[in-house]
């Protein structure tokens, strides 16, 4: 696949190659702090420790500083340079994978909030099983899309697409053991939804992450495979290989 040189054009004016490098150096600095907040929050959430819990929760504003200066960042180099082709699609991407960064962040704090809450209940552990296998899919599909975008890999991206196929089948699978554990023991009721809205919450940090991913196709052929399908989206990278 197409690697750094191969996306966006190098310029006469070696400050705007600077620029462009430093929005993305900081997108991606962006992603490694929503990794480790998803992160805690699953560890706060499996181990009862609400005060990682709450130290996720505090991350969160951080997360949103970030995404406001690079946003603007963003929006001074449209302003100033006025990019075009594969330069734009870049910073264009960059806007958008900020948002879905900082939606993954926002279900990471949900994620923590649901530990503190979880950390003072008594109960059993059902359903952590879930939340661990489905949290470390999705911590991956963070991860490869990071990756993907760092190294403008489309064929990486797809993989991400994929990954989310399979964590919406869990997903579903483990909705259906949290409501039989529900049926089978009434008094269960509080604890388990609250393992069900940390699941949904893990479900959606997926689609983020999945959407990244899109973001990364667009970047890299100038093509947008959002709301194509998974079938689509591999016809349009096999393509280019």
């Amino acid at each position: 696949m197409k690697t750094d040189a191969g996306v966006h054009s190098h310029h006469i004016s070696q400050q705007f190659n600077i620029e462009l490098e430093e929005i993305k150096s900081s997108m991606l600095e962006m992603g490694g702090l929503v990794e480790k907040q998803l992160a805690d929050a699953l560890t706060a959430l499996i181990t009862a420790d609400s005060e990682l819990g709450s130290q996720v929760r505090a991350l969160d504003d951080e997360v949103n500083e970030m995404e406001l200066a690079i946003d603007e960042s963003c929006n001074r180099i449209l302003a100033r340079r006025q990019p075009a082709a594969s330069d734009l699609r870049l910073v264009m991407g960059i806007i958008k994978a900020i948002n879905d960064l900082e939606r993954i962040g926002d279900e990471a704090a949900k994620i923590a909030r649901l530990a503190m809450e979880l950390a003072e209940q008594d109960g059993s552990s059902k359903g952590y099983v879930e939340v661990r296998h489905i949290g470390e899919r999705v911590r991956h599909m963070v991860n490869m899309a990071l990756d993907a975008f760092a190294r403008y890999d489309a064929e990486a991206a797809l993989a991400v697409a994929k990954e989310d196929v399979n964590v919406d089948l869990e997903y579903g699978s483990a909705m259906r053991e949290m409501i039989t554990y529900m049926i089978e023991d009434p008094r269960s009721i509080t604890r388990v939804l609250n393992i069900i809205w940390a699941l949904r919450s893990l479900e959606r940090a997926g689609d983020h992450a999945k959407n990244i991913a899109e973001h990364v196709v667009y970047m890299v052929m100038g093509t947008d495979v959002r709301h194509a399908g998974l079938s689509s989206m591999e016809e349009q990278v096999k393509s280019e290989l």
